[in-house]
């Protein structure tokens, strides 16, 4: 373990978590602290979007995709666009009709009190089963770094976390939002130029390799109604299906994403966080996916062995082939991939309590009550959180287990 490095995560561990409890003063009422007072701007919305659906999963498992594979998953990414036009026409203006807090009070404006709690349990239940994966998978880099246990390095993020999602609510999980995803972003294009940097004959070699091992082949057209068909993992057709699904039920019914959504300042504003946030997805998963064939390029070149589990390669290339200082820069990126979508499911899960449950069941309290009971249930989740984390190391590769 080198100094400088370590020096390098806990300064952001230490800054990420004083930054977000700074907006503790701003919580005086339930808008404010599970919908940032509705005042958030679209573009630090959208970079929250981005950060919510952006894990520990996306930054070691993406690479790991092409490192094994090709770049086929980006096929993904065309069903994400046509499922927020799907939103921006269908769900949007049905949201801002009215002062919502949560996804599920439209479903009781349509269907009824009974479906509006089904499909908020069901909520709580996946997200939490979800985000147990996600907080697993920080361990993986946590480990390879400071070489604890999964548990104690659970612990460090989930509490930090925890401690800064509880004191400043949707506001500070935007704002680190913004922070965290600028600071992954930047790690990953140094990712990027140094491991190019390292591979003798440069971008023309990467291309060259990549096109003889079919490393950026990207879309697969073929369709049939045989067997076949559901044995190949990713095609055109299920990425635009099933991106579109997803994309449909995460951003336009989940409170995860729906709940940025409600925080700007009008429908507008929420459309346009939409949209952009796509832009930003597609240039992620594509640098990720490059940095994949960068790393398959390199162990290549080398002869160095490549780790066996393929979602350790590229943090354990970080932490041993980087020089000091950057290194610890790229883990602290992965690190805050981790926390701002760590931070994102306490305060959905919170709303969703609080708004979904505990209101409709007690609608006399203060509202000064309702927000001491909110910042309780951050807490309660986050204890929840933490003990799926642990059990989720026995759940299978992490990228495919935090998706399905």
């Amino acid at each position: 373990m080198r100094s400088i490095d370590l020096t390098v995560i806990a300064a952001y561990l230490l800054f990420i978590t004083w930054f977000g409890a700074q907006f503790k003063e701003n919580q005086k009422t339930l808008k404010d602290y599970f919908l940032a007072g509705r005042g958030a701007p679209w573009w630090a919305i959208a970079f929250s979007i981005v950060s919510a659906e952006t894990s520990t999963l996306t930054v070691i498992g993406t690479p790991a995709l092409s490192f094994a594979g090709n770049f086929t998953f980006l096929q993904l990414i065309l069903g994400y666009l046509l499922g927020r036009i799907v939103i921006a026409i269908l769900f949007l203006p049905q949201y801002f009709r009215g002062e919502m807090y949560t996804a599920y009070e439209l479903m009781q404006r349509r269907f009824g009190p009974h479906i509006r709690k089904f499909t908020a349990g069901t909520f709580l239940v996946l997200r939490a089963l979800a985000e147990g994966v996600r907080v697993f998978a920080v361990s993986i880099v946590v480990s390879v770094v400071l070489g604890t246990g999964e548990m104690a390095s659970i612990a460090v993020i989930a509490g930090l976390t925890l401690f800064y999602t509880f004191e400043g609510g949707m506001t500070a999980v935007i704002w680190t939002d913004v922070i965290q995803m600028l600071l992954y972003i930047g790690g990953a294009l140094a990712s990027f130029f140094l491991i190019l940097h390292l591979i003798p004959g440069g971008w023309p070699h990467v291309i060259a390799a990549g096109q003889a091992a079919n490393k950026f082949h990207t879309f697969d057209f073929r369709f049939s109604f045989s067997p076949a068909l559901f044995q190949r993992t990713y095609s055109f057709w299920a990425g635009l299906l099933g991106g579109c699904f997803l994309t449909t039920a995460s951003h336009g019914t989940e409170q995860l994403l729906v709940q940025r959504l409600l925080s700007a300042r009008s429908e507008r504003d929420s459309r346009l966080a939409l949209f952009s946030s796509w832009i930003v997805i597609f240039f992620q998963f594509g640098l990720f996916l490059t940095i994949g064939v960068l790393l398959y390029v390199y162990y290549g070149n080398t002869g160095h062995p490549a780790p066996l589990v393929p979602e350790r390669t590229y943090p354990e290339f970080i932490w041993t082939q980087f020089p000091a200082g950057l290194a610890g820069l790229v883990i602290a990126a992965i690190l805050a991939a981790a926390m701002s979508n760590l931070s994102a499911a306490l305060n959905a899960l919170a709303s969703t309590s609080i708004m979904d449950f505990l209101k409709p069941w007690r609608p006399d309290l203060s509202e000064a009550r309702y927000l001491r009971l909110a910042r309780c249930a951050t807490v309660l989740w986050g204890g929840v959180l933490f003990l799926l984390g642990l059990a989720a190391r026995h759940w299978g590769r992490v990228l495919e287990a935090g998706l399905s």
